[in-house]
């Protein structure tokens, strides 16, 4: 018994013990299950809707495309009248760099020869391919070896800007340059290919680096990763968002091909700030940086786009460009580790410079007072949300070359008249009067400057500006006016309500007596002047100004007559365009085309041209603008300009010499230019000696041809005996050719004839 007893005691130990373990077996599997299934229940329902929204949300994600505005594009011709320096400008406002003109995009030049490469470019009315071609310049003269016609891409001015924060200009992945296609993987993910969102083998080279450096040297985040984080998470550094992106990367990857994710990638990626927005995409980092369409980039410039990817503030070429040199060099380096360039392409690469715009450093914009005159006018048509989200081309009529030589003139007329009259501001408008086209506007002497646009906002009084439609309105009047019908230019008194007695001097103080109407609006002769639109009364020259389409506002006072009206120097260029043309008016125009993100015109903006009845009339006024050039007002043109073939124009000094005003025209050209001081105050400026040597500072080297005007059939011309009011022939001693409408000529013979 005893002995049972003792075998009982020693197997109860070895039971419990059986009894244990599978009990703690159990619980154990039970709670990794419980674990599992309430992460499984818990997570699997988050991945599901991570994954759901992550391809429903890239599905429905379209860039928004900025709005981008285009100048007109040069349509050379063989034989056509062009400065050298105006063609060169244009050429590289088309995009195109000095180089290798095998290239697209670049051009070279020898002597009066200029060989290029012309990208390809989609205008309204259709796609051009790349071209080569060859440009011989003799004198002024444009010849086009082989070809009758060249037409260039327009310059791309600018942009509206999206509602967002994010510039874009996206590209096709078949429109990428290989370098840049090929680079981006070799640099940032080399495993995009094989992978499927995570690159366990990339995570772990990268940990490595980064713990044998001692800081963070290498990232292992996929191109995937990347994108999912640029499209849909913030910078916020955590493990949730590591998670996430992890998720959407894998999602990404199962429900989009390879191509559709690195096209996003390229287009999304963030590569720094223009202002206050982000510059997102390479695209448009592109034309930030260096000034040109992507697929003009040279290897140096797309490795310094792929070498930003990694930090666009550290690396930034502007404000740390030495690390921005180590970047790209480095990138350069793994470009021909990976074949992509061959050893002499990359140590010559390494040794240039970034090869930025070079207006990158001032942050103007080139354009900006000529885009502001764009935005006001699209905006009649277009609502603003419009105008910023749908991807418009925007095709203009701005010339480069002419904006260049505005802002030049401006800077340097005033720089050289300051030296009399103190710190003057001022403004340019320079437009095609046949097609009341604006070429160039210039609202600041400081070129880029975009605050206060006077061109378009400057109301200033206009001074003798004027005077020409008041004469205007005169010779409309052949039985009453004619160029050399007798005017008083003696004092007047006039009583006007509300103001009391007014009585307009001469700038020289001077009574003339009786001249001839001719004489009185080429000397501009105030007195004269006066009495003539008393004549023809001051609500007739407010009517014609609305006529020709620019509201003066509502005094009538008849200082008006003088140019005591505020208009601004666009409004001025208005008033001009018919007589530059001929008699037939228009609305000043900014914007030629408007094109939508499908290729589709949206809108046209033809030139609508009017005859006016008054062109008759019109046609002795031109005649007598050129007197004021050749023998009246401004004849100091003469000494300043190279050459004059027929140029006419008026000048306009107002009370105080507060405002200096010119506005003169060519076959091709109408020029207004206004100076003066933003405070109003006198700032001893003349017209002839403030204004006008700006616009000859313009015109220089500008095809300055006479207007080739068709005369109505009523006008004739006749020899008369200057400054009387009689008929004579070309031996008399005092001849002049005048222009009369028929009927309206003298009737009595000088005795010059007689003899």
């Amino acid at each position: 018994m005893a002995k049972k007893k003792r075998r009982h005691r020693t197997r109860r130990s070895p039971r419990r013990k059986n009894t244990v373990r599978p009990l703690l077996r159990r619980v154990l599997l039970r709670t990794v299950l419980f674990v599992a299934g309430l992460s499984a229940g818990l997570l699997g329902p988050w991945v599901w809707w991570v994954d759901r929204q992550t391809t429903q949300r890239f599905a429905d994600h379209h860039l928004t495309e900025t709005s981008h505005v285009y100048a007109r594009p040069l349509e050379l011709h063989d034989g056509m009248e062009m400065q050298r320096r105006d063609l060169l400008v244009e050429i590289e406002a088309a995009g195109l760099r000095s180089g290798d003109p095998a290239v697209p995009g670049r051009f070279s030049l020898s002597g009066n020869r200029i060989r290029l490469h012309v990208p390809a470019f989609v205008f309204p009315d259709g796609r051009q391919p790349a071209q080569q071609a060859e440009i011989i310049v003799r004198g002024a003269r444009v010849e086009l070896p082989g070809r009758t016609s060249l037409r260039l891409p327009p310059a791309r001015l600018g942009r509206i800007l999206p509602l967002d924060d994010r510039i874009r200009t996206p590209v096709k992945l078949d429109e990428l340059p290989p370098l840049l296609v090929a680079g981006a993987q070799a640099v940032e993910d080399r495993r995009f290919k094989h992978h499927h969102g995570i690159d366990i083998n990339g995570l772990a080279r990268a940990a490595w680096a980064n713990l044998r450096a001692g800081r963070l040297v290498q990232g292992g985040s996929t191109i995937t990763q990347q994108l999912a984080k640029n499209l849909f998470l913030t910078q916020e550094r955590s493990f949730l968002r590591k998670f996430n992106e992890a998720i959407m990367a894998i999602s990404l990857e199962r429900h989009f091909s390879k191509a559709e994710i690195l096209e996003a990638w390229i287009n999304e990626v963030y590569l720094g700030d223009d202002g206050r927005k982000a510059i997102h995409g390479f695209g448009r980092a592109a034309e930030y940086y260096f000034g040109q369409p992507i697929e003009s980039l040279d290897a140096g410039q797309v490795a310094l786009l792929i070498g930003m990817v990694r930090g666009a503030s550290w690396y930034h070429p502007l404000r740390n460009p030495d690390r921005a040199r180590q970047r790209r060099n480095r990138v350069l380096a793994m470009f021909h580790e990976t074949g992509l360039v061959d050893r002499a392409e990359m140590e010559r690469r390494q040794a240039a410079g970034l090869g930025l715009r070079p207006d990158l450093s001032s942050g103007a914009s080139q354009y900006g007072a000529f885009l502001d005159l764009v935005g006001r006018q699209l905006r009649a048509d277009y609502r603003d949300r419009d105008l910023r989200a749908s991807g418009l081309r925007i095709f203009t009529t701005l010339s480069p070359s002419v904006q260049l030589r505005a802002e030049n003139a401006l800077a340097r007329g005033l720089t050289e008249a300051e030296a009399e009259a103190g710190a003057l501001q001022g403004a340019v408008v320079v437009v095609e009067p046949d097609s009341a086209e604006v070429l160039a506007l210039a609202g600041d002497r400081q070129r880029g400057r975009r605050a206060f646009n006077r061109a378009i906002d400057a109301r200033r009084q206009v001074g003798s500006v004027i005077k020409p439609l008041v004469y205007l309105l005169a010779l409309d009047k052949p039985e009453r006016f004619s160029l050399l019908t007798p005017v008083e230019d003696e004092p007047v008194t006039l009583e006007v309500p509300g103001f009391g007695a007014w009585q307009p001097v001469n700038h020289d103080r001077v009574s003339h007596g009786t001249v001839p109407l001719l004489a009185a609006l080429e000397k501009s002769h105030n007195q004269a002047s006066v009495r003539v639109g008393l004549d023809v009364g001051v609500d007739a020259l407010f009517a014609l100004m609305n006529q020709l389409g620019v509201d003066a506002g509502r005094a009538r006072h008849p200082a008006a007559l003088l140019g005591a009206v505020e208009l601004t120097p666009l409004q001025v260029a208005q008033l001009y365009q018919p007589i530059a043309s001929g008699g037939y008016a228009a609305p000043l125009r900014a914007v030629r085309e408007v094109v939508g993100a499908d290729g589709r015109t949206r809108a046209r903006y033809p030139t609508r041209l009017r005859s006016l009845p008054q062109r008759e009339a019109l046609a002795l006024v031109d005649f007598a603008l050129r007197r004021v050039v050749t023998h009246g007002t401004a004849r100091s043109l003469a000494g300043l300009l190279e050459s004059d073939s027929g140029v006419r124009g008026k000048t306009g000094t107002t009370n105080d010499q507060r405002d200096a005003w010119f506005a003169g025209y060519s076959e091709d050209y109408l020029g207004v230019v206004w100076a003066g001081r933003d405070d109003n105050r006198p700032a001893g400026v003349g017209g002839a000696s403030s204004a006008l040597p700006v616009w000859a500072h313009l015109f220089n080297g500008l095809p300055t041809r006479a207007p080739r005007l068709a005369e109505p059939g009523s006008i004739e011309w006749f020899w008369v005996d200057w400054p009387s009011p009689l008929l004579a022939d070309e031996t008399c001693a005092n001849a002049l050719a005048v222009p009369f409408v028929a009927g309206s000529q003298p009737a009595d013979v000088s005795d010059c004839v007689r003899r």
